[in-house]
């Protein structure tokens, strides 16, 4: 019984091995897949919307994400939000009336 049980493991790895090898035809084992590569997704035409943000996806990496795509879309994202404070920054100051300092006479004294 556990030499049928042995023979029958060999079978099953020989069969997987196989499968995951290949049989022989075609060029290789596995077809080569080129990277995944982050279509930029974020409009250049435009200012990034919250809808842009949340339909951003990353492509997987062996570590995760690529370092690389994530820092590019965290730095135009950061850039955009720089450049909105700024532009509100500038609004609100010519929104706000300049601050006229106005100092009380002191009251003469007569005599």
């Amino acid at each position: 019984m556990f030499l049928f049980l042995v023979i029958a493991l060999a079978v099953v790895v020989a069969a997987v091995t196989l499968a995951v090898v290949g049989g022989g035809e075609g060029t290789g084992p596995l077809p080569e897949e080129s990277p995944q590569r982050l279509h930029d997704p974020l409009p250049w035409d435009r200012p990034v919307t919250r809808a842009d943000v949340d339909s951003l996806r990353f492509p997987l990496a062996a570590r995760g994400y690529r370092m690389s795509d994530v820092d590019d879309a965290l730095g135009r994202l950061a850039a955009e939000l720089a450049e909105r404070d700024a532009r509100i920054a500038d609004l609100e100051a010519a929104l706000t009336p300049p601050r006229v300092s106005v100092e009380k006479a002191a009251p003469e004294d007569t005599q």
